[in-house]
């Protein structure tokens, strides 16, 4: 993930922007601010304490990483995805990650599968998954997918997976897969497809990746529809 601030601005600026790009970005994923809602540049300013000149910069990897957006006479917003366009983010998903996971069993070493056990070892001592809440995946390498992608060696899938969707992926990923039995489910379904992985059956990661993201994006659609039928409700 390429996450620098342009090279034209200063230390200090880059450094600011960094840190508010992360907050941002981290309330963003979790829900604090909601898919939809409008935000300023004041009211950014006053809530993190921070300048102008680095909220613009940090704002700016925000919406270069599609996690908001410009809309026109209504300002930035967060970014909310349409039922379809949310279908149509986990299809993509599905065919990438299952093909990520088919090369991760071809090509990650055996450091980078104890690797992939040791980021499943930090997640089951997870509060939040011990509960049965919640599965929340800290991005990059603490992030089980982030990792399985990576492995594959693919550049191109790297640059598709880590880069270019991955903060959008990861908010509905976080926002909406976590509900009834579903956290649980997702860290068994992540051990077997290390399993495969580690055996070198290429097809059977594969199967299983396709499996794990199908059931998320069932789980997805059931919580986005429930979601939309209570606003519908609330609104009457």
């Amino acid at each position: 993930m390429n996450s620098a601030a342009p090279e034209h601005a200063t230390p200090e600026v880059r450094t600011l922007a960094e840190r508010v790009f992360h907050q941002l970005q981290d309330a963003i994923v979790r829900g604090e601010l909601m898919p939809g809602s409008k935000i300023t540049e004041p009211g950014l300013s006053k809530s993190y304490g921070i300048s102008r000149g680095p909220l613009r910069e940090a704002m700016r990897r925000l919406e270069a990483h599609r996690l908001i957006e410009r809309v026109p006479h209504v300002g930035a917003r967060v970014v909310k995805l349409s039922m379809e366009e949310l279908l149509e983010l986990f299809d993509v998903r599905e065919a990438l990650e299952s093909m990520a996971a088919r090369l991760a069993a071809e090509h990650m070493t055996p450091d980078e599968i104890a690797g992939l056990r040791e980021v499943l070892a930090v997640h089951e001592r997870q509060s939040d998954l011990q509960s049965g809440e919640a599965y929340y995946q800290r991005e990059g390498d603490l992030d089980f997918h982030y990792r399985i992608v990576q492995g594959s060696h693919n550049r191109m899938l790297v640059t598709l997976l880590c880069d270019d969707l991955y903060y959008l992926v990861r908010l509905y990923r976080t926002q909406f897969s976590a509900s009834g039995t579903r956290p649980q489910r997702a860290f068994v379904e992540h051990h077997r497809i290390v399993d495969a992985i580690e055996a070198g059956d290429a097809e059977l990661a594969e199967l299983l990746m396709r499996r794990h993201v199908s059931a998320s994006r069932a789980n997805v659609a059931d919580r986005y529809a429930a979601i939309l039928e209570q606003q519908a409700e609330a609104s009457t």
